[in-house]
């Protein structure tokens, strides 16, 4: 089993005996499409022992898995169990490895376009999160609550809607009442009370959770934080290199005095030196990391048959291997 972790300062200790542990790691994409139909997601996803044994080879001590809120919301119109197994599955794979499995809310659904993309493709990923997250966090608390192994990601990527995104956008206020913003935008006077019922869903049920928390502007902008309760949040920024504004402004002067964490990052190529600029600023800072991703794009590997690297992902693969021998 794995040791539980918590945050002391701006660190991720070892709950026991608050040793520093610094997670790094791959997003590992797929079950947030993959639904739960024979042949069921983790075929379907195509994940396997050997994939996981790759992961671990590579120096990995975190995997960040995103997956589907109508999926794997139990109600009584469906039942959920064939895609919580599936979770399941990794969940206790990974921790025999010594790999921590990062629980993200990616998608809602997988009916329900957010609007288009600039390269075309349609956008499943929700500007907020609606009612039926908090009852899906209180769902999954209560189901890994006794997984030392298990964290938590509670909304991936907080977002102003896209210009074709007809989907009503709802805020939340501080009693839990909806109402719908008067401006389309999603800041953090839009997100910070959602994460707020978010993480108490969580904590009514698993008190000790360790919780990861994303910024606005599709995760990235983590200006504005910290919460009011900080105990065991860890606060999640997500970088690529469309992205401007300064690190040290969107998330390095928080890890200053909160923990701080990359729940995505990832590039091709073409942006070897950006990556190499990134992964040094966050060693210096001890910010841990989740390099996007493993089976989707930007990759971090070529095919499945040998598991060989991209550019990008051999920039990832000597990290984490020094990460590991550090």
């Amino acid at each position: 089993m794995l040791t539980a972790l918590k945050t002391f300062g701006n660190t991720i200790v070892t709950a026991k005996d608050s040793r520093p542990v610094q997670l790094c790691g791959v997003n590992r994409s797929g079950l947030e499409y993959s639904s739960p139909d024979a042949p069921g997601s983790l075929s379907k996803a195509g994940f396997s022992e050997r994939e996981l044994d790759e992961v671990a080879g590579w120096g990995a001590n975190l995997l960040r898995l995103p997956f589907n809120q109508d999926w794997a919301l139990a109600r009584s119109s469906y039942d959920a169990e064939p895609y919580l197994l599936a979770l399941d599955w990794i969940v206790e794979q990974a921790a025999l490895r010594g790999i921590y499995t990062l629980l993200d809310l990616q998608w809602l659904d997988a009916v329900s376009p957010r609007g288009t993309l600039p390269n075309g493709s349609a956008n499943f990923v929700p500007p907020l999160p609606n009612l039926e997250s908090v009852q899906l966090w209180s769902q999954l608390a209560a189901r890994y609550r006794n997984h030392t192994s298990v964290l938590f990601d509670i909304f991936n990527e907080p977002h102003d809607p896209l210009p074709d995104d007809m989907h009503e956008l709802c805020g939340i206020t501080s009693d839990g009442h909806i109402y719908q913003p008067v401006c389309r935008r999603v800041g953090m006077s839009q997100w910070q009370p959602w994460a707020s019922h978010l993480i108490a869903a969580i904590r009514n049920q698993h008190p000790d959770a360790l919780i990861f928390v994303s910024g606005v502007d599709w995760g990235y902008d983590l200006l504005g934080f910290p919460l009011p309760a900080t105990e065991n949040i860890v606060y999640s920024s997500h970088v690529y290199p469309s992205k401007k504004k300064r690190w040290t402004k969107a998330f390095g002067q928080l890890s200053r005095s909160h923990p701080v964490f990359l729940g995505e990052f990832g590039g091709v190529e073409t942006d070897l030196d950006w990556g190499e600029r990134l992964l040094d600023y966050l060693q210096a800072r001890h910010i841990g990391w989740a390099a996007w991703s493993w089976s989707d794009h930007p990759h971090l590997i070529k095919t499945y048959s040998n598991f060989e690297p991209t550019a990008f992902g051999a920039l990832v693969r000597a990290a984490l291997r020094n990460h590991r021998s550090s």
